[in-house]
């Protein structure tokens, strides 16, 4: 039995298990190692990296550790994960280098904070940039009164896993002045960190007068927030970043005003983005931060403010794609790449390092995270830096500059892609534990090309009905679905004639 459930255990599943806890018990009571950082490793994308930890560990060591574990169901299965890690790999060998230039600013690395609860003061973002951060897009500063409500956050859960986070929150509680008086001390503090102001003004002048008092405090570049969904007053906020004259005005007045660089921050809330960025870009915008949150309603009770609900902002891993899908539009808008050049700040679901790499692949210099500092804290800059830097050195690249938009020239209208060849799936017997889901999902939800013996308990393709849509791979919990080659179609359909 215990064969069958090393044999069948997920690793990843298991480290997500995993409540990375603080000061953890597990790594306490292990002498050779560190098994909680070994698991946070793993659950954040570098289970190749993650032997390093455990190196030195014997079995005494890991029992130890297992039996300390404050799982409030049952302990993480220590012992087995790190007998499935591979060999530790001496990482020293290759450090390439992740500084890159953005809007001007030679950063260490292309991780922000991104404006918003996560650098509210100065110790938080001084925490941060010790831990290994390279910058920060601090919290909004506005001349406006902020009043919050309480509760303030929500969340659309899949187990432990937030997949989705809804905040009412708005701009920095406090007074401007203060504000700017951190983010003086901030640069003087760390003048190796990226320092940028992130301002909202509700007309013309307050828009130019916070944007000089950031140049004012030294602060790398000042951005300016078109995009958040929750404003209590109308015309601020994402009301701005829907409307192509207003952001193209404003950006104009700022950048005419200061001398540092100007980022205006789009609201997905729009159709289009690529119109109010264009506006901005024409207006002399020397950089583009997108996306802000979207705007969403969750239902649950202990979200409401006293009986009462409202329209606020969604982030967090579910609105990655969405924010891809920005990203790409403006990188690659041939407008935007022809009269002067423009850098763009990814934001939206970065969890990973390889979550990191989607924006940086589609044009972005600098990322921006929120969400997962919240749940995880600073520390995940730790595995975001690992995985980056050795996934560049298994590529054999030195400069993270040389990736930066690699992977547009792979994306191209539907009506170009290839439509004569085909893709089978191919089911693993090995890795396949007779669940039938597959079978259920195709029956209900494809093409009915899989049949299930219901004695053996094993699924088998139906060639002749399959059409290579995937969706068995996608559902099946063991992964034990892969690919064949890619072949050319059997049959084309008959051609309608008018």
């Amino acid at each position: 039995m215990e064969e069958r459930r090393t044999r069948k255990m997920k690793v990843m599943e298991e480290a997500s298990r995993c409540l990375l806890c603080m000061d953890a018990p597990c790594s306490k009571a292990c002498k050779g190692g560190d098994p909680a950082r070994a698991i946070r490793a793993i659950r954040f994308g570098n289970k190749e990296l993650a032997g390093q930890w455990v190196a030195g560990c014997d079995d005494a060591d890991l029992l130890a550790a297992e039996a300390a574990c404050i799982h409030y169901d049952r302990p993480i299965r220590i012992r087995e994960v790190v007998k499935s890690l591979p060999a530790c790999q001496d990482d020293a060998r290759s450090c390439p280098d992740l500084a890159i230039d953005f809007c001007g600013m030679s950063c260490e690395n292309p991780f922000f904070l991104a404006s918003s609860a996560v650098c509210t003061n100065y110790e938080m973002v001084a925490r941060a940039f010790e831990m290994g951060w390279g910058g920060v897009f601090y919290k909004t500063i506005c001349k406006q009164e902020i009043r919050e409500v309480s509760p303030r956050f929500d969340a659309v859960k899949s187990g432990m896993s937030i997949e989705g986070f809804r905040n009412m929150e708005q701009l920095s509680e406090n007074p401007y002045d203060k504000d700017f008086d951190i983010l003086r001390r901030l640069k003087r503090d760390y003048p190796s960190k990226g320092v940028v102001a992130s301002v909202m003004g509700q007309y013309e002048e307050e828009w130019i007068e916070l944007a000089r008092m950031a140049e004012e405090a030294g602060c790398d570049a000042v951005e300016l927030n078109f995009s958040c969904p929750q404003m209590r007053l109308a015309g601020m906020g994402s009301d701005v970043g829907q409307d192509l004259e207003l952001v193209t005005f404003y950006t104009t007045y700022v950048k005419r005003a200061v001398n540092i660089p100007v980022i205006p921050k789009m609201t997905p809330n729009i159709t289009n983005m690529q119109e109010p960025a264009i506006g901005a870009y024409f207006a002399g915008a020397d950089a583009i931060s997108a996306i802000n949150t979207i705007k969403s309603i969750t239902m649950t009770p202990s979200s409401e403010i006293s009986n009462k609900k409202t329209v606020s902002g969604y982030s967090g891993k579910a609105v990655k794609p969405i924010a891809l899908r920005f990203i790409l539009e403006m990188t690659s808008h041939h407008i935007m790449n022809k009269i002067h050049p423009v850098h763009f700040s990814g934001i939206g679901g970065i969890e990973t390092w390889r979550d990191a790499l989607d924006f940086i692949q589609l044009g972005c210099r600098n990322v921006q995270v929120c969400t997962a500092v919240m749940q995880y804290g600073y520390r995940i800059i730790d595995d975001l830096v690992l995985g980056l830097q050795h996934y560049l050195s298994q590529r054999g690249v030195s400069h993270l500059e040389e990736i930066v938009g690699e992977e547009l020239p792979n994306f191209v209208p539907p009506s170009q892609l290839d439509r004569e060849t085909i893709v089978y799936p191919k089911i693993d017997a090995d890795k396949c534990i007779g669940c039938g889901r597959c079978y259920v999902s195709c029956q209900d939800g494809g093409h009915q090309a899989i049949a299930f013996d219901s004695v053996t308990r094993r699924p088998r393709i139906v060639g002749s009905k399959c059409v290579g849509c995937h969706l068995c791979r996608l559902v099946c919990p063991m992964e034990a679905i892969g690919s064949t080659k890619r072949v050319v179609k059997k049959s084309s359909p008959p051609t309608i004639k008018d």
